[in-house]
């Protein structure tokens, strides 16, 4: 019921998906960036929903107050304590090695405000959990969101992020201000 609605929701608002990447695997970790708008959660969310791919999404702690922390782990919410970043990695490398269907959407820079560093624990988390790495935009520009490419991290962090981030542009962000633009 919930996905033709989000469909329908989707398109009013002049969004298109991506074409999916022929090969969808059964649990990954999702790359999403640009991250610079609190926009992205919820025309992320409506995708997932449009797709009907079972997703969570990792977020800091401090939004999981009584009564919308409820509802956000209702819609597959992890909380984060960013003191704890190896205690997250491992707790969602068990969520993903759990054997049912899961994807968990986390925006390595961390923050909608301009970031130069991303965080390295989606990749770890991957890599540990022996999972694919979704690469997802929410493109403003062309109003398309979606995956765009299934990535199999070679442990190589430093190649691999360099990859990573090049697939990544200003140009796609609500605002491209706020995004640090990778050159490699």
């Amino acid at each position: 019921m919930l996905r033709p609605l989000a469909s329908w929701l989707l398109k009013r608002l002049g969004w298109s998906i991506l074409p999916q990447p022929e090969v969808s695997p059964r649990v990954s970790v999702i790359c999403v960036a640009p991250h610079t708008s609190n926009l992205d959660f919820f025309i992320g969310k409506l995708y997932y929903m449009t797709i009907g791919k079972p997703s969570g999404f990792l977020m800091k702690q401090e939004w999981f107050v009584p009564p919308l922390g409820w509802i956000l782990r209702a819609m597959g919410g992890i909380p984060v304590r960013r003191g704890q970043r190896g205690q997250t990695v491992e707790r969602v490398r068990e969520l993903l090695s759990s054997g049912r269907e899961l994807h968990i959407a986390i925006t390595p820079e961390g923050t909608r405000s301009r970031r130069e560093h991303w965080h390295h624990g989606f990749y770890y988390i991957a890599l540990e959990a022996g999972v694919p790495i979704e690469l997802a935009k929410i493109d403003y520009g062309a109003k398309q969101v979606g995956i765009f490419e299934v990535f199999t991290p070679t442990g190589n962090l430093e190649a691999d992020l360099a990859y990573i981030r090049n697939q990544y542009h200003a140009s796609e962000a609500k605002h491209p201000e706020l995004f640090y633009e990778y050159k490699a």
